[in-house]
């Protein structure tokens, strides 16, 4: 794990990223939200590919100087009229409207096409005014908090959206091609009032599966599903968060002395296995290189579980982690090769 600056905690996040979090679910739109002014600005590199079209680029070099913010000036090109009208329905125009700074990277028309013919019925599941939840999840993995332009993206290795959850950040340097998402970046540094644009060839798409459904689908930690429901968590697992697990695979639990599995099990013992699973359980989502900073973390169980990076690699309770950054909808898996002991 690399150590980078960790990650604050969501009730040290700056006030623009909370203000933009908690608009989320109530803000009022009015149809003036995509009223057009003059031609936006943006410091062009070149890097503007097909699906741009000629007139957009010109339109979008019109001025060096931000004139307008960020949802003013990507519904001035008249290139990202889906992206405005999904916004629109999340109820999300306002917040980008809003001091920020963000950074968006913002799939044009062409690319919300591309998705919509790949994936049959997607377009009216997300059009769904009972699925603004997952509509709010897929446009908030566009957008980052503060102002992160070009020169900075190429340096990252991933970046924390407003979803919560991260996407990779490569950059091709012989190639000058930077990727978000595995999403190519076809214009960078579209320069807002509040932030800044970076048009990306594909719409990028955050994992939808619960930590339940994510664990489940990979085929190692039966014991630990079981156990969840055993213990009367398995409902807040895939319901609630953000959480952070660390994960016990099967083999873990089999490394148990005989027969202390099929006793946790047990109703009987309901509260005890309770206890133990929420040791591995930490609130709030904290990726790899977040926990490298840390010494410990409080759980769930509210006793804090040790946390060490050595150059043998990393621990958490004294368990090897053998794998890391697991996304989830509501949070993230990290798999530990034993089962942690609470402590007394």
């Amino acid at each position: 794990m690399h150590r980078i600056r960790c990650f604050p905690p969501i009730g040290h996040w700056p006030a623009e990223t909370m203000k933009l979090t908690i608009a989320i679910s109530g803000v009022a739109l009015a149809a003036t939200s995509f009223a057009l002014t003059s031609s936006p600005a943006v410091a062009d590199d070149g890097q503007c590919g097909s699906t741009c079209g000629a007139s957009a680029k010109a339109a979008l070099a019109a001025n060096v100087v931000a004139e307008k913010d960020i949802i003013d000036t990507a519904v001035s090109t008249g290139r990202f009229k889906v992206l405005a009208d999904l916004l629109t329905r999340a109820e999300l125009v306002e917040p980008l409207k809003g001091e920020g700074p963000f950074t968006v990277f913002a799939p044009s028309d062409a690319a919300f096409e591309k998705l919509f013919e790949a994936n049959e019925g997607l377009k009216e599941t997300l059009t769904d005014e009972e699925n603004v939840a997952l509509l709010t999840s897929v446009l908030t993995y566009h957008v980052v908090s503060g102002e992160v332009m070009a020169k900075d993206a190429v340096e990252l290795s991933n970046a924390t959206t407003l979803n919560g959850q991260r996407f990779d950040v490569v950059y091709d340097k012989k190639e000058n091609v930077l990727t978000v998402g595995g999403s190519k970046v076809i214009m960078r540094d579209v320069k807002c009032t509040n932030g800044v644009i970076h048009v990306i060839e594909e719409v990028i798409l955050p994992e939808q599966k619960n930590l339940v459904e994510v664990a489940a689908g990979a085929k190692t930690f039966t014991t630990l599903l079981a156990a969840a429901k055993a213990a009367g968590l398995a409902k807040e697992l895939s319901e609630g968060g953000p959480y952070t697990i660390f994960a016990p695979t099967d083999e873990a639990f089999a490394k148990l002395p005989e027969g202390t599995v099929e006793a946790l099990l047990k109703p009987e013992n309901k509260e005890r296995l309770a206890s133990i699973l929420k040791y591995h359980v930490v609130a709030g989502r904290v990726y790899a290189d977040q926990a490298a900073e840390l010494d410990e973390a409080p759980t769930l169980l509210e006793k804090p579980v040790s946390i060490s990076i050595t150059d043998a690699g990393a621990t958490v309770g004294g368990a090897n982690i053998v794998a890391t950054d697991i996304q989830a909808s509501n949070g993230v898996i990290h798999v530990v090769d034993a089962v942690l002991p609470p402590k007394n």
